[in-house]
């Protein structure tokens, strides 16, 4: 990869986080008023013809069976847990706090790809781990404040989200893309209509019309990371996400008169640091056999994303074949 490319690649993938804050905004808002399975349900609902689409035109053979039907269910089952925690913590706590809990993802990638991928942590990403949870402590700080709800639900959210990532880099390249992305929506869409009719509030228009910008917004932001992960190297374009942290002290002062105080901006600098340090280590030849962390490119909890991982697999036609 040339600089150039590089550039192009950490720039699109600025892009794309700024798209996802944006995202995250409009989810803080509607999550003060309605339930996340309300949320949940509609924004994956208006997405579907997007992704469907998307699969009508993939060149890829249909094949709707699974080859590993109980890891895509487990993955099926992290996604609507991750996509209901996820939405929840939202609207529970600030958004920096938040994107510094959710920026623990590349740690527990780490961890769970141990006994799944059968990955082989050194003693640098040991430590590194050791030191993100050690920011986790700082930005939660159990004892001095009480562990609300909005706490755990973002940490469950990290977790879904590393878990299904290690399941996909497991099985992603023999299930087809039909499978990976039909049966976690079909999950999302069973359940999620099950709990409406417990949660249902009446929408406004304009409320509805802010979840259809969340389904297009999530859209957009999965297609930009998918030029930046062609432009660039993953080593460059990955650490590109910490820059929601930035957006949620901007959004949330500017939205919700939120300030993230000194723990939370000291526990998210120690978090976004060991999270740099893996993909560093990752990226270097023969320390990772899997590179777990660098090939988790889909933010999981925007119900327009898609697995970026199989879509960079597809290559345009050159131009004597269009």
């Amino acid at each position: 990869m040339t600089p150039t490319n590089n550039l192009k690649g950490a720039l699109l993938s600025l892009a794309a986080f700024t798209v996802y804050a944006s995202h995250d905004v409009i989810i803080r808002y509607l999550g003060g008023i309605y339930a996340p399975m309300q949320v949940l349900f509609f924004a994956s609902l208006l997405s579907f013809p997007l992704l469907t689409l998307m699969m009508i035109t993939s060149d890829e053979q249909a094949r709707l069976r699974p080859i590993h039907p109980w890891w895509v269910a487990a993955r099926s089952l992290t996604m609507v847990l991750g996509g209901i925690c996820g939405f929840y913590a939202f609207s529970a706590l600030p958004m920096a706090q938040v994107y510094s809990i959710l920026f623990t993802v590349p740690l527990l990638i780490t961890l769970i790809a141990i006994p799944v991928l059968g990955e082989r942590v050194g003693i640098h990403r040991a430590g590194a781990v050791v030191l993100g949870l050690v920011g986790v402590l700082i930005v939660v700080r159990p004892g001095a404040e009480p562990l609300s709800l909005g706490h755990i639900a973002g940490l469950c959210a990290a977790l879904c989200v590393a878990t299904q990532s290690v399941i996909a880099r497991r099985i992603g390249n023999e299930e087809s893309q039909v499978v990976m992305m039909l049966y976690p929506f079909a999950a999302i869409f069973i359940t999620m209509s099950i709990a409406l009719a417990f949660n249902y509030k009446p929408m406004p228009l304009f409320d509805f019309a802010a979840i259809g910008a969340v389904a297009v917004m999530g859209f957009i932001a999965a297609f930009l990371l998918v030029g930046a992960y062609r432009s660039g190297e993953a080593a460059i374009v990955a650490p590109m996400q910490y820059s929601q942290i930035v957006w949620a002290t901007i959004y949330g002062a500017m939205f919700f008169d939120e300030f993230p105080d000194e723990q939370t901006l000291i526990g998210a600098g120690v978090i976004i640091l060991s999270g740099i340090y893996i993909v560093v280590r990752e990226a270097a030849a023969g320390n990772s056999a899997n590179t777990p962390v660098l090939r988790n490119r889909t933010r999981a909890i925007a119900p327009g994303g898609f697995r970026i991982s199989t879509h960079l697999r597809r290559r345009p036609k050159p131009k004597s074949e269009t």
